[in-house]
């Protein structure tokens, strides 16, 4: 099934998407294919915004850019896989009996999965600027997010290991 296919079903049964992604086996190359899309697709979320923000204060467009480009290509993923290691520690404690790899697959696939609404907030944030509007779409991405993390983590952590 294509990922987008995949991520329109994820806004329906987050957990039946885990559990298909999980039947495919431990591709790490895979799990680090969706936390770099997804990194990109934020990276790319972020450009009406930075526009707007290079636009009204005058600052250089690049390099807005560049410190966005370090920020979610190089520096984001290493943060994402710390917190994904985190996360399957404080499950192991709540009693989960997952591996490393399925809680790294539910927070990349998470990730993935909810940033056509982070997409929508690039917009919102370069088109209409700060405001309620932005802080709206922020909040229901953050929900959605979350939704999702737990969804797939529950599901990544009753697998046995």
């Amino acid at each position: 099934m294509p990922v987008t296919n995949d991520i329109a079903a994820t806004y329906a049964a987050p957990g039946r998407v885990m559990r298909r992604l999980m039947t495919m086996g431990q591709r790490e190359d895979r799990a680090l294919a969706f936390l770099m899309g997804a990194c990109v697709i934020v990276f790319i979320a972020q450009m009406p915004r930075l526009a707007r923000e290079a636009h009204l204060t005058g600052e250089d467009l690049n390099m807005l850019m560049g410190g966005t480009l370090l920020a979610w290509i190089f520096i984001a993923p290493l943060l994402m896989y710390a917190l994904a290691g985190v996360s399957h520690l404080l499950a192991r404690i709540l009693g989960g009996r997952g591996d490393w790899f399925g809680a790294r697959l539910a927070l990349f696939w998470s990730l993935l999965a909810s940033t056509p609404l982070l997409l929508l907030h690039g917009l919102v944030a370069g088109f209409i600027g700060p405001g309620p509007a932005v802080s709206g779409v922020g909040f229901v991405w953050l929900a959605v997010f979350v939704w999702f993390w737990i969804s797939t983590l529950t599901v990544a952590e009753r697998a046995p290991t």
